[in-house]
């Protein structure tokens, strides 16, 4: 059993990314936009802020009062989509209730939208067209690339069909010529379909969810969950039930996670370069 070790492939990325930051005549700038205190929340920015000064950007972290009106967002934001010093933008969820996050994230311009969720970057990467795609699915396919781990004829399920994962990595991987089966909470007998799996991709939110009894004897597992349990962070496989089973595995923490900020960082060097394009 080998670890999907994300720091080391995280590394190897941003040292790849720093190549090309240098051929650049100016600093990149990342604007992050936080409304209200989430605790979570605070330690997400910091680690993306902690990125970016790594990468040399020039990071804007913008944090509202949780009862600013969706007006004074959305004029923030078309403000940000005009200062031509911003390359990427992103909302940093989850916001408060009383705002519309759809729609505060399809006010973002599509090629600054670091985060690829807007329905314009969704539709682009599921017509696989050249795009910002979300960065927990982009890292996955990263990760499995630093490994030499390739999807093409692979059978690969995924478990939760979020927008933040599960949607845009089966575009992805389709994209990539993998063969993907997206299950889900309403998917009949499970394991059925993820014994089948040569890598199986588990982003629910539910620790310990997948045991042994739902993995393919070799198969490589990516294990995208971290939850908080009274024995510490776990993820949503049960790494010692199945570690002797599987050929590949991310650990938690220190796999997923660590991609996820990476990809951050390229996504705001590739939305200058497509705006470059555009202009």
């Amino acid at each position: 059993m080998i670890l999907l070790d994300g720091k080391k492939a995280k590394i190897s990325i941003l040292e790849e990314l720093k190549e090309e930051l240098l051929k650049l005549d100016r600093k990149l700038g990342l604007t992050v936009i936080q409304i209200g205190d989430d605790p979570a929340s605070n330690v997400y920015v910091r680690n993306k802020g902690k990125m970016a000064n790594d990468l040399n950007y020039n990071f804007n972290h913008i944090k509202l009062d949780d009862d600013i009106t969706e007006e004074d967002v959305l004029a923030l934001i078309n403000k940000l989509n005009n200062d031509d010093i911003v390359d990427g933008i992103l909302v940093q969820m989850p916001i408060p209730k009383h705002l519309d996050s759809k729609k505060i994230q399809n006010a973002i311009i599509s090629v600054k939208d670091v985060d690829g969720l807007t329905d314009i970057n969704m539709g682009k990467l599921a017509h696989g067209v050249d795009s910002l795609v979300p960065c927990t699915a982009m890292g996955i396919l990263d990760l499995l690339r630093f490994y030499n781990l390739d999807v093409e004829k692979k059978n690969v399920a995924i478990v939760g069909r979020s927008d933040l994962v599960g949607k845009p990595l089966a575009s992805l991987l389709t994209n990539n010529n993998a063969t993907v089966t997206l299950c889900h909470s309403k998917t009949e007998n499970l394991k059925e379909h993820t014994k089948l799996a040569d890598i199986l991709v588990v982003a629910v939110g539910k620790p310990k969810l997948i045991n042994d009894e739902y993995i393919k004897e070799g198969a490589v597992v990516v294990d995208v969950g971290i939850n908080r349990t009274e024995e510490g962070l776990v993820g949503d496989v049960d790494f010692e039930k199945v570690k002797d089973k599987v050929s590949y595995i991310t650990p938690v923490p220190g796999g997923v996670g660590q991609m996820t900020v990476a990809e951050l960082g390229k996504n705001t060097y590739k939305a200058h370069v497509l705006r470059k394009k555009k202009l």
